[in-house]
């Protein structure tokens, strides 16, 4: 059974040298991937940079799960492109301020349970599509400034570098657990090119990171209608794509950890964060899986380790840029392909054949749909529709209906399975008006009118029985059946009975 963990408890027991140890591999890490997402929304690499700062701290410390990265995202990137080119960076930060207030206010309703709605192949499915996603972007590594891809002695300077600390990163928790793997691997790769001298990009060759503190600035926007209608849209987007891919990264950091976070309070601290990272001058995000897993597998558990990565990555920034700026790219590259490995759910490969083929098509699908178009939260909204309409259509199948005539000639249905309005058709298919005898029972014991389609139905099979004259007598309603059909009297006329000597546990 799951722990639930003590959230407003900073006292919890902490591993200083491997939460340390763990931030700081996870800030440089955080390095490239926020310039990288700056550089696809087509804004300034500090701009990304501040964002993985803010939404890290923030995160760190008011979040509702423990150990969970935050940062600048390529979700939010993509969303925010087109605001950006069409408008300028003003708008991305009043675009990112009200993603925020929208957070908050869906933490502040309790929102953060619809993630129960999501099914286990729709999670299966985000999870493999983030895998390819991470995996994906890292070739960009492997092509040169015009985008051929190399060759000759660079490529396989490249490689063994990339395979190196692959090597590193999967073998030296094998022999020891002292130091994070992830980390020793940047320092091996980082040592290596500096003793024999190899030319091979840096971090310095993507941008320069250096910077101050984020400077406190309220987004330059008229503050009017008009300027609602261009970001609301934006912002909207922003916010569902936020929450979708923080409360995923949530539920798979929970399985990990066998523990239990907060969603609703990480929704707020995700909308605080933003609101945060708009007025310092940052592009907005949300939790980032491929860090959070480099975190939790380096063995974090606790806010200190998100905190120092943070703090550590705007230290470089401010005071360590041209070290930072000196670490080989391929370090990274490996570092990231082994989290989209670890990322990928294997298992769920083994599941095709014992699987029902819904859920497979539905794994699939949303795979795709996140690989393909990146687009998180369509991908998770198609799962979401498709799964709740394979579960209509299965359950349409499953009404049955007993029958027998009992001594008083009295004939019965006794209903099995639930109506509402995928089974309504196979419902009055059941009933043979003509030649039932003058009195007829429809027993719901064992089955539940949910919803008005139902309430319908049973009104129409009522009229069709008086219409021939004959009596029709609903028996063995629930609780909320009978309360439903009440509510509904002015629309349907249904005749329900309720036998004195039979209760069901409901009532």
């Amino acid at each position: 059974m799951k722990k639930y963990l003590n959230l407003f408890d900073f006292s919890q027991r902490v591993d200083y040298k491997t939460e340390i140890l763990s931030g700081l591999t996870v800030a440089m890490a955080l390095i490239p991937e926020a310039v990288a997402f700056a550089f696809i929304a087509g804004l300034s690499p500090l701009t990304g940079l501040y964002a993985a700062f803010m939404m890290g701290l923030v995160t760190s410390i008011l979040g509702g799960r423990p150990g969970m990265i935050s940062g600048a995202t390529g979700a939010v990137a993509v969303v925010i492109v087109s605001l950006a080119a069409d408008h300028g960076v003003e708008y991305v930060f009043a675009a990112v301020v009200l993603a925020g207030i929208l957070q908050v206010t869906a933490g502040a309703l309790r929102l953060g349970k619809l993630m129960r709605l999501v099914p286990h192949p729709v999670i299966f499915g985000f999870v493999n599509g983030l895998a390819i996603i991470i995996f994906m972007s890292q070739l960009d590594q492997f092509k040169n400034a015009s985008g051929d891809w190399l060759t000759g002695p660079t490529l396989y300077v490249l490689l063994a570098l990339v395979l190196l600390t692959m090597l590193i990163i999967w073998g030296l928790p094998k022999l020891t657990k002292v130091v994070p793997s992830s980390l020793t691997a940047i320092l091996v790769i980082f040592a290596v090119v500096k003793l024999l001298g190899l030319d091979t990009r840096t971090v310095g060759d993507m941008a320069s990171i250096q910077g101050g503190f984020p400077p406190f600035h309220l987004p330059a926007v008229p503050l009017n209608l008009e300027t609602l209608q261009i970001i609301f849209p934006y912002a909207a987007i922003v916010a569902g794509v936020g929450l979708i891919e923080s409360l995923l990264t949530l539920n798979i950091i929970d399985e990990i950890t066998e523990t239990r976070g907060n969603g609703n309070r990480e929704a707020m601290a995700q909308g605080a964060a933003n609101i945060l990272s708009g007025v310092f001058s940052g592009m907005g995000g949300c939790a980032m899986i491929g860090q959070s897993l480099i975190n939790i597998s380096s063995g974090a558990r606790a806010r200190l380790s998100g905190i120092v990565a943070s703090v550590m990555l705007l230290v470089f920034i401010m005071f360590g840029s041209s070290l930072i700026e000196q670490v080989p790219l391929a370090a990274l590259t490996g570092l990231m392909i082994m989290v989209a490995i670890g990322t990928f759910e294997w298992a769920s490969l083994r599941t095709f054949t014992k699987m029902p083929k819904s859920d497979v098509f539905l794994m699939v699908l949303v795979t795709l749909i996140t690989a393909v178009l990146h687009n998180l939260a369509l991908a998770v909204l198609v799962g979401v529709i498709l799964a709740a309409l394979f579960f209509a259509w299965d359950n349409a199948k499953r009404i049955r209906a007993r029958k027998y005539v009992d001594e008083n000639g009295v004939k019965h249905y006794e209903m099995y399975g639930p109506l509402f309005f995928g089974s309504v058709t196979a419902f009055a298919e059941k009933f043979d008006v003509q030649n039932d005898p003058e009195e007829v029972i429809i027993d719901f014991a064992e089955s539940r009118v949910v919803d008005m389609s139902a309430i319908e139905a049973l009104n129409k099979i009522t009229e069709r029985y008086l219409k021939v004259g004959k009596k029709l007598h609903l028996k063995h309603l629930s609780t909320d059946c009978r309360k439903l059909i009440k509510n509904a009297d002015k629309l349907v006329d249904v005749n329900v009975i309720e036998d004195p000597n039979y209760k069901l546990l409901i009532d």
